[in-house]
């Protein structure tokens, strides 16, 4: 795939994002890049390996869900704060 200003011009327009001018070159050039890059894995000979290879009806390990409270590390964090009162930092209104 030839990436050029005419494909750069249509990604713009797919992804509502602006290159500037004296930036296209350089983008066209990373593009370009990419896309070689892509188009060196199709010529990987995958003949025989099944297309789920790496996935497995194993499901991912859970760990017991357990209340762990230490006010020792709650108090360091405050000792920081500008403003603390009752475990909680105060902090200027922003809505109103």
């Amino acid at each position: 795939m030839q990436v050029d200003d005419a494909l750069l011009t249509k990604l713009e327009k797919l992804s509502y994002l602006h290159v500037s001018e004296d930036k296209r070159e350089e983008i066209i050039q990373q593009l370009s890049e990419i896309v070689s890059f892509v188009d060196n894995l199709s010529e990987l000979n995958t003949d025989g390996i099944e297309s789920t290879f790496a996935m497995n009806d194993n499901a991912t390990p859970l760990r017991d869900d357990v209340v762990h409270s230490d006010s020792s590390i709650s108090e360091a964090i405050l000792q920081h704060a500008p403003q603390s009162a009752d475990d909680f930092f105060i902090v200027p209104k922003i809505i109103e």
